[in-house]
């Protein structure tokens, strides 16, 4: 869908698979498959350091609450460095070769030009084609993106708006979210492995409140991830070949559409609620005693 490969046009308009080796080895599958896997290593860590953390704060099962914490902080700092690099770049190499459109969306560049700044936070400002109050690293996009200071990045003016983005300000916001999340991740990891590295971490109570509290954190961070993926694909369902009405079924009715996501809606809701409970259960529950020497 985000990259078609391996396929052939049949007469009649169809879309064929050409080659099962092909598909399999599509290689946007394979980073952004890793990016997201990365993603759900952190997002497990940081659970599991957020309950560590809250059984140090309190004073509940601490051998095993420092077990939770060494084990996770040691995982997050690897899955971390692994996801800014290689993958993250990676997939920024790949939007930036076969979505342009879509880059210039995340990243809130309207005009085309060379030696472009990476904007850090500003608000698009789509009617009017500008980024109000950015704060930007000069040249930083340019050189991140094609690995030259000099490098020309297309932005949206360099395509019809029928190949924009339908929701660029959703696609900018969703985009940034993540990527700042992602950042504060890797300085939370860093600082945590040091304290580890220097045992003041476990008697640390202001980083053990901070990692208590950035439990949802990564769950929002995913979710912006995704966002990004999804809203930076249109107009296209399957990107370049198939427009997103297209893939609309005529024998599906409007009303059957709303029926099936509000039944989702609800099944997730409820779902939800009953993970949280039995989140909290098992946690105030707390682990099995560590066994006596």
């Amino acid at each position: 869908m985000q990259h078609p490969v391996a396929y052939a046009v049949a007469p009649n308009g169809d879309y064929t698979l050409t080659s099962l080796w092909g598909l399999l080895l599509n290689p946007w599958a394979f980073w952004q498959y890793s990016h997201n896997m990365l993603g759900a290593v952190q997002t497990g860590s940081f659970a599991m350091a957020a309950t560590g953390a809250y059984y140090l704060l309190i004073g509940r099962f601490e051998k095993q609450a420092e077990l939770f914490l060494r084990v996770s902080i040691i995982t997050v700092v690897i899955a971390a460095t692994l996801q800014l690099f290689p993958t993250g770049d990676q997939q920024g190499v790949l939007v930036a070769r076969y979505q342009q459109p879509t880059l210039a969306g995340m990243e809130g560049v309207f005009k085309t030009e060379r030696g472009t700044p990476l904007a850090i936070l500003g608000q698009p400002d789509v009617p009017n084609q500008k980024l109000d109050n950015p704060i930007e690293i000069p040249k930083a996009l340019s050189f991140l993106t094609y690995h030259a200071w000099t490098a020309e990045v297309k932005g949206l003016d360099s395509f019809p708006q029928s190949e924009w983005p339908d929701r660029v300000s959703l696609l900018y916001y969703g985009y940034h979210v993540m990527v700042g999340l992602g950042t504060i991740f890797i300085a939370m990891a860093v600082v945590s492995a040091f304290l580890l590295w220097r045992k003041k971490l476990y008697s640390s109570r202001w980083m053990l409140w901070i990692l208590l509290l950035s439990f949802p954190f990564p769950f929002i961070a995913n979710t912006a991830g995704w966002i990004t993926a999804e809203v930076g694909r249109q107009p296209y369902l399957v990107y370049g070949l198939m427009r997103t009405p297209a893939g609309i079924s005529p024998r599906v009715s409007e009303g059957n559409a709303w029926f099936t996501l509000i039944g989702f809606m609800g099944m997730y809701m409820v779902l939800g609620i009953l993970f949280l409970f039995l989140m909290y259960r098992e946690i105030d529950h707390g682990p099995a005693p560590a066994e006596a020497n």
